[in-house]
């Protein structure tokens, strides 16, 4: 199971708050950000533009309600999508933040004198309806002044957070409406969309931290550290502090702790670390390489690529001809390198590729993309030229042949 990124609950709010503002950005954040944004040119869908828009407004509210409660939780990170955590809290806040919009429309063209009771009400009551929308999920609840009252008392003077980032919000809207002529509808529209949907799951992101910092009060016991627990990743870190401290007097000791921790089951980042770091300080390379491949394709296979990368180059230097001992493994991490504009790893890797596994399918592909790399510097050429006719030679039929000889050419041209 993949780490669970727990905050405490005692961090101190100033360090949260900072940490909040790329809150929206991170992980699956981003991706629903963006992908809401994008959303909003449903609206320009014939006949159901109307109802489509709704439809991405609510998903909008829903997101960050799931927000808030994952914060509750204690977790570090935005949710995936499918949590579901706020069930149909989505559409009772879409609901009420459009009233909420027509009240402020219809006063201003009715009684504009009236606006000035009626902003201070809903800027200081929204926050409040929506955490009991997003906790409790009763409407009627929620649109109750005692519940207002109430949940207000409870988080103090650091209310005014959230209710200063709507005052933001509001403030964004009615710039996008007032300078809604200065760009194309078509550019704008997503652009106020991911700023809307920024701030509206840093609102509920914040009022999530304020929940999670007095849970006590609202009779609330965060998921994630026992999450954390059940999943031994406490465990985990203690078994570190052990082993460091063992490994003072006793290394080898240390070492067999750590080992036995890795036979179990998924290990996280320190374990691997501080393992590999007793290994060198012991000077057991083979141990050492033999970690590295358990390691790196672990890594592979959890989307943690770049991690993987750091982990050959540390195998590299202590053995110049390690390589992954997985074709996938070893290509994959041979693309990486290259994108990355990693030249020497990644030309590595594609001579290593070749050199393991001369006739698999994808051998031309990793030898031409090493040959380009060679080719791109000077002194490497006739290096490059000599990797192009091995593979022509090798490959004469490959859907790669015509790549490899129009490469040959431009080569030969430079030379």
């Amino acid at each position: 199971m993949p780490r669970i990124e727990v905050v405490p609950a005692n961090t101190p709010f100033g360090e949260r708050l900072a940490a909040s503002f790329s809150y929206p950005l991170r992980g699956a954040g981003l991706a629903t950000c963006t992908a809401l944004a994008i959303a909003h040119y449903a609206s320009y869908l014939p006949a159901i533009g109307m109802l489509a828009n709704l439809l991405v407004w609510a998903a909008t509210w829903r997101y960050a309600a799931d927000c808030m409660q994952y914060t509750a939780n204690g977790y570090a990170n935005p949710p995936d999508v499918g949590v579901d955590e706020a069930g149909t809290a989505g559409w009772a806040l879409t609901l009420i933040h459009l009233v909420a919009g027509a009240l402020f429309v219809a006063c201003g063209l009715l009684a504009p004198a009236t606006l000035w009771l009626l902003v201070p009400v809903l800027v200081l009551a929204l926050p409040a309806i929506d955490m009991s929308l997003a906790f409790e999920g009763n409407v009627l609840h929620a649109l109750n002044p005692a519940t207002w009252w109430r949940i207000a008392l409870g988080f103090e003077g650091a209310y005014f957070i959230p209710v200063a980032i709507n005052l933001l919000l509001g403030a964004l809207i009615a710039v996008a409406t007032l300078t809604s002529n200065l760009l194309p509808h078509f550019l704008a529209l997503p652009l106020f969309g991911f700023a809307y949907t920024y701030l509206i799951v840093l609102a509920f992101h914040l009022m999530g931290v304020l929940i999670h910092q007095r849970h006590e009060r609202f009779g609330l016991e965060p998921e994630a550290p026992k999450l954390a627990k059940a999943i031994g990743q406490d465990e985990d870190s203690q078994l570190v502090d052990a082993a460091r401290t063992l490994a003072e007097s006793d290394p080898t000791a240390a070492l067999h702790q750590l080992a036995e921790r890795l036979r179990k089951r998924t290990a996280p980042a320190p374990v691997h670390q501080l393992y590999r770091e007793l290994l060198r300080r012991q000077g057991l390379r083979d141990d050492l390489l033999v970690h590295g491949q358990i390691w790196i394709a672990a890594l592979v296979a959890q989307n943690e690529a770049r991690r993987a990368l750091g982990v050959l180059q540390e195998c590299c230097t202590a053995d110049s001809a390690f390589i992954p001992d997985d074709p996938r493994t070893c290509g994959e991490l041979a693309d990486l390198a290259a994108r990355l504009g990693m030249e020497r790893l990644a030309i590595h890797l594609g001579r290593g590729y070749l050199a393991h596994w001369s006739r698999d399918e994808r051998a031309p592909h990793y030898g031409l993309l090493a040959a380009r790399l060679l080719g791109a510097q000077a002194e490497r050429r006739t290096e490059a030229m000599v990797l192009l006719q091995k593979l022509a030679s090798a490959w004469p039929e490959h859907p790669l042949r015509n790549d490899i000889a129009t490469l040959q050419r431009q080569l030969a041209g430079t030379a």
